[in-house]
């Protein structure tokens, strides 16, 4: 039997009802939606108006420190020897980039990041707080910059900003005496102290550079600059300005410095010429030298051992830090010591046989003649270089009395030169034997002392100041690079205030006297000097001198010449010129040089014609005639 499909009534009613449940369910739930908009509006514009504009400020302005351009440095003629030049650095907000590690592995992909440069960046962000931008890499190139630009959406925190660099004109020529900046880095932080100046990217870190920091920084500043969202600056809102550093002009004159470095031509030694009325320096050099421009922005681990590694230190500033036995360059000290003690008279006369010998000891002590040189006094003792005089009257003095004097002249102290780390030397005394070598003193330590050797460690600062003390009749003024300061280039320059000068003898006849035989070694006819007199414009003031290496055995007397280089004789000459009216004095080493009289004077000789011959050749000619000079 077939069965009719059921047709099913409709019922209009029941379909109205729950067409007006589920209406009614519906704008229930869009009310509350648009009322939860509605308060959610009310919250953000009403209830947190001030919270959220600040953020929204935030985002849009940003507080930016505005680093001050280094103050420049000038030779004394106004000569450039440090400068600034533009260029871009890389710098990374460690708080905005979301996943540091992806993005500096990114970075690294883009551009190319050393080794030094991400564990630099390392240390830096650890010692610097996560929202204040930390440099990544310096010195950005043309290609780097434009590769960055493409990719500036790729790395929020990011960012590229201009920055001036330090410049080093001419090279290695100043590099020991200016130094050079480096990369700021957590020491440098600790050191300064104050958070302000992680926006700095590079401090002094030598010489100058980092003596005079505090001057040639200038004042940190700060503006807000308002950015869009991809992070670039639309216009600056309101700023504090920053203050420039301090310009430096300097007593060192770059003409007379190349002039010193080229006298010494292949030879490593040191050099420090002083103007004698002042205490102005007016060249220092120590050689070899280095490039400090590889320093600036960082340098490579092969420029660095290379540096390390050379059997020579070129990173090693002999003038600040080194020292040698000053040799018979103390002999004109020594003898002014026998005077103000009044041990001698420049006329008291010493014999020398050749050898010396204390009494009741069986040691000799050798003179520079072997045979000896007779009866001599003050002036002949300095010309000849006799020992034995200096042998005689150290011994008559004592270790206290000659210490004292040698304090006086500026020996066993610093100089007080404005650069940091300057060695005191050493004065030969019982406390310091005890205490070094842990032996007692003997008589033959005062007799060595007397002609420079032993245990005595003088700088040529110290040299080069106490040559000056007696070229400007005792009185000594402290040694220094710094000459002016200006603040802006149109600002006039202001003299440094220098201390006060110091007299180490009020007797102008034993000044006299010293000055007498120092002018005798240059042109008399016994000097150990009087080869770079000969022909000679101006007169010359000057004493030779040669520390020992290599010690002469059983008084054997030892050929320096006939040794290898590096167990020669230190080579040593002092002097002061012109000697009737000094202006210049200068302290000379040549490391294994041999003799003093043929190493180190002739390098001195043409220090002293680079600053006096142009001097003398711009002089007016005297109207009436004058006796020829001796």
């Amino acid at each position: 039997m077939r069965i009719g499909r059921r047709h099913l009534m409709k019922n209009p009613q029941a379909e109205a009802d729950q067409f007006q449940r589920r209406a009614l369910i519906g704008f229930i739930g869009i009310a509350v939606a648009l009322a939860g908009l509605c308060f959610g509006y009310f919250r953000l514009q009403v209830l947190h108006h001030e919270e959220y504009r600040t953020r929204s400020e935030a985002n849009r302005i940003k507080p930016r420190p505005v680093v001050p351009a280094r103050g420049l440095i000038y030779d004394r003629n106004g000569k450039l020897i440090a400068d600034n030049v533009p260029a871009y650095r890389l710098e990374v907000v460690p708080d905005q980039t979301g996943d540091l590690k992806a993005t500096l592995a990114a970075l690294n992909e883009l551009i190319g990041l050393s080794p030094e440069e991400l564990q630099q960046f390392q240390a830096n962000r650890k010692a610097i707080r996560s929202f204040r931008p930390v440099v990544l890499k310096l010195r950005l190139t043309e290609e780097q910059r434009a590769r960055l630009a493409v990719n500036r959406h790729r790395f929020p925190g990011v960012d590229v900003v201009p920055y001036l660099t330090r410049r080093y004109p001419h090279g290695d020529l100043f590099a020991h005496v200016v130094g050079y900046v480096g990369r700021l880095d957590a020491d440098d932080l600790e050191a300064l102290g104050d958070s302000k100046f992680s926006a700095l990217t590079h401090v002094g870190k030598s010489g100058l550079e980092r003596k005079y920091e505090d001057r040639l920084r200038g004042e940190i500043g700060y503006e807000n600059v308002e950015q869009n969202v991809e992070g670039r600056v639309l216009r600056v809102v309101n700023n504090v300005p920053s203050l420039p550093g301090a310009d430096l002009q300097l007593s060192i004159d770059a003409d007379l410095q190349q002039a010193a470095v080229t006298a010494f031509g292949d030879r490593d030694g040191a050099a420090v010429a002083v103007d004698t009325r002042t205490g102005e320096v007016l060249a220092m050099v120590s050689l070899p030298q280095f490039n400090p421009n590889l320093f600036v922005n960082g340098i490579s681990h092969k420029d660095y051992n290379a540096l390390t590694t050379n059997m020579s230190r070129p990173l090693f500033d002999r003038n600040l830090h080194g020292g040698t036995p000053p040799g018979s360059t103390i002999k004109p000290f020594v003898g002014l010591a026998g005077l103000e003690s009044g041990l001698r008279r420049p006329s008291d006369r010493i014999l020398s046989t050749g050898t010396f010998r204390i009494r009741g000891k069986g040691r000799g002590f050798g003179d520079s003649h072997a045979h000896g040189h007779g009866y001599v006094d003050l002036k002949e003792s300095i010309a000849q270089s006799v020992n034995t005089y200096y042998y005689q009257l150290a011994l008559d003095m004592g270790v206290e009395k000659f210490d004292m004097y040698m304090d006086r002249y500026g020996f066993g102290r610093p100089t007080g030169i404005d650069l940091i780390g300057e060695t005191s030397g050493i004065l030969p005394s019982p406390e310091f034997k005890r205490t070094r070598f842990q032996q007692p003193w003997y008589q033959g330590d005062i007799v060595n002392a007397g002609i420079g050797q032993g245990m005595w460690k003088a700088t040529l600062l110290q040299l080069s100041q106490a040559t000056a003390s007696v070229a400007n009749n005792g009185v000594r003024h402290r040694l220094h690079l710094l000459r002016a300061t200006r603040q802006g280039f149109a600002a006039p320059w202001l003299r440094e205030p220098q201390p006060p000068e110091v007299r180490i003898s009020t007797n102008m006849a034993n000044i006299a006297a010293v000055k007498e035989g120092m002018v005798a070694v240059v042109h008399g006819p016994t000097g150990t000097a009087r080869g770079i007199g000969i022909n000679s414009p101006y007169l010359i003031a000057g004493k030779t001198g040669t520390a020992q290496v290599v010690s002469n055995k059983n008084n054997m007397r030892v050929d320096p010449h006939n040794l290898p280089l590096h167990l020669r004789h230190q080579a040593l000459f002092i002097g002061y010129a012109p000697a009737d009216d000094p202006r210049i004095a200068v302290a000379v080493v040549v490391e294994h040089g041999g003799f003093g009289s043929t190493s180190a004077a002739p390098v001195a000789k043409a220090i002293m014609d680079a600053w006096l011959l142009p001097k003398i050749s711009a002089a007016p000619m005297p109207t009436t005639s004058t006796e020829s000079r001796p």
